[in-house]
């Protein structure tokens, strides 16, 4: 029973951030309709400004901040430099670019700080005991702070007129146009805010996975799978299907085993898709043609 306790603990953190990573892709796409595969590369540059931050004396909370600040900036800067410029409707164009911008900035990455792998230091240290287990204190702090974060995100959505904004815009960019909305500003806000979780979801990981250049590329495939699962247009799809997807992975890799972890949730993941191809939360669409 403790282990299982564990187990699900840790599960629970793991699927955190994967659900604040798919919670931020979720709010890009639907702002703007760009799958941005290039969240993770430039959430990993984030990373790397806060391991340098820390070398030089700074405490790990402020280099925490710092991180979110150069993700949130270098993502604002790609997203005005080349995919403004591609202009609305062009998923799949779209899609190539954050694919090749992540390219690049895992190059930039490796050139800057080297391919070595560093480690990343723990937000808390030690354990808590419940019962005879020993929880990790990291473990407790990312649930804490990752449902802090996605209930600030759920109240800015439906307390605020920015979030009132955002929902219209990803309801309908014309409609929202014709309301005197901003369309460009709140794909902006957009921007700022899935960059900005995708780069506090990276610095709860990488205590426990360390640094290297492509670190985050197996969170932000499970991120990927916890959206599919919950529904590509649902933030409350997508912050359920991660956890759904972390608790699955800690159970498959502790009692089936380590090297089938992703097997298992891919394949409960195809499951629930062939049976519901829109996902658990996701609205079915239509399309004229």
């Amino acid at each position: 029973m403790d282990q299982l306790l564990l187990v699900l603990v840790n599960g629970v953190a793991s699927g955190a951030i994967y659900g604040l990573m798919g919670l931020g892709l979720v709010i890009i796409y639907r702002a703007t309709d760009v799958v941005n595969f290039a969240l993770a590369s430039l959430a990993t540059i984030g990373l790397y400004v806060a391991i340098t931050f820390h070398d030089s004396g700074v405490a790990v909370v402020v280099g925490v901040l710092g991180a979110v600040a150069v993700t949130v900036v270098a993502g604002l800067v790609v997203r005005e430099v080349v995919i403004r410029p591609l202009g609305q409707g062009q998923l799949f164009a779209a899609l190539v670019v954050t694919m090749g911008v992540a390219l690049i900035a895992e190059s930039v990455v490796s050139s800057v700080w080297g391919t070595q792998p560093k480690s990343f230091p723990s937000l808390v240290e030690g354990t808590v005991g419940i019962g005879d287990a020993a929880i990790p204190a990291q473990s407790l702090l990312t649930i804490v702070v990752a449902g802090i974060a996605m209930a600030l995100v759920a109240f800015l959505f439906g307390r605020t007129s920015h979030g009132s904004a955002m929902r219209a815009v990803a309801e309908s960019a014309d409609t929202a146009t014709v309301v005197g909305i901003n369309v460009q500003r709140i794909a902006r806000m957009a921007w700022a805010l899935g960059l900005g979780l995708a780069a506090l979801a990276a610095c709860l990981y990488a205590p426990k996975a360390g640094l290297a250049p492509t670190v985050l590329a197996a969170p932000l495939f499970r991120a990927f799978a916890g959206i599919f699962l919950g529904g590509l247009n649902s933030m409350y799809g997508a912050v359920i299907g991660g956890l759904i997807v972390g608790v699955l992975e800690n159970i498959g890799a502790t009692y089936v085993s380590a090297s089938f972890r992703d097997t298992f949730v891919f394949s409960f993941t195809i499951l629930v898709l062939l049976i519901r191809p829109q996902g658990l939360f996701g609205t079915r669409t239509f399309q004229r043609v």
